[in-house]
């Protein structure tokens, strides 16, 4: 272990330019959920990638943007605390929605700030062509002074390699800064909650994935079966109906799915018992933050 290096990695951006789906190919398992609904991630996630020489823990942060409400501006705070002393920073810019002013916004609030190697890291260029992915590379070459600027495409893999390669480079010489055996600092009750609310998100419309929440209550584990309890959170009666569904099958729905995920995290059978509750206009309630952990 004596040439051994490691560090850590801020991944940074405006919402919805695929961070998570990135951060999900570096490490190359499903780590951090992903949805196509602005402000998904809320959590500084970090996902540990290791090998023989080498240990990279690559933090996961919300979407940078101007704040509308009390959570907004503490997700923000958040970014602030993710790219304090790490050793680079990526920052992600969305090729096929185009480059432009909300990019630079972030450059300027909170790459350069870093004060670290900050790479950037054009994404999405799948779905651009020729002459239009040339443009958004260099669009991206004026937000400010990278060392590098990178296309790839996180969904199918395009890039991931050669920007592993130029993180790599950039770790300094140190031991691992987790076990080994590690994939993410997540607890389990946070990583199940997560699974849950990504489904949410996916069958939800509207305001409505913005309002929810979900807390993790219980976990029992019998032999082969684990139990788990979960409450999804709300504002409103209204998003409580939604979200419940006709005859609550629109629940059922995102159990269902939950479950699968969870099956195949935990190695067991699992029931999963969710509930609905309304907190009204938690995200602007300093209290009801701290109770969801925020």
């Amino acid at each position: 272990m004596s040439n051994f290096r490691s560090g850590v990695v801020a991944i940074v951006g405006r919402p919805n330019v695929g961070k998570s789906t990135l951060v999900n190919a570096l490490v190359g398992q499903k780590i951090a959920i992903v949805s196509d609904k602005p402000q998904t991630t809320r959590r500084d996630l970090r996902a540990i990638w290791t090998t023989d020489a080498v240990q990279v823990v690559f933090t996961d942060t919300p979407g940078f943007h101007k704040p509308r409400t009390l959570l907004g501006a503490r997700l923000n705070d958040r970014v602030g605390d993710a790219v304090a002393g790490v050793d680079v920073v990526l920052h992600v810019v969305d090729a096929a929605a185009g480059i432009g002013r909300g990019d630079t916004f972030v450059y300027e609030r909170q790459v350069v700030s870093a004060g670290s190697p900050r790479i950037c890291v054009v994404n999405k260029v799948d779905a651009v062509r020729g002459r239009d992915e040339v443009r958004q590379l260099a669009l991206a070459q004026e937000i400010g002074d990278y060392d590098e600027i990178v296309p790839v495409s996180a969904r199918d893999g395009k890039g991931i390699g050669l920007l592993r390669e130029l993180v790599v480079e950039r770790m300094p010489a140190g031991p691992a800064l987790y076990p080994l055996a590690e994939s993410t600092d997540q607890p389990l009750d946070v990583r199940l909650a997560e699974l849950v609310r990504e489904q949410a998100l996916s069958v939800t419309h509207q305001e409505v994935p913005h309002s929810i929440a979900v807390v993790v209550e219980e976990i029992e584990r019998e032999g082969e079966l684990t139990k788990v309890h979960a409450t999804v959170v709300v504002e409103r009666d209204s998003q409580k109906g939604i979200v419940i569904g006709k005859g609550g099958r629109t629940l059922g729905r995102i159990g269902a799915r939950a479950r699968e995920h969870m099956e195949l995290m935990l190695g067991t059978k699992v029931y999963l018992d969710l509930r609905v509750k309304v907190v009204k206009e938690w995200q602007r309630d300093p209290k009801a933050l701290e109770r969801l952990g925020f």
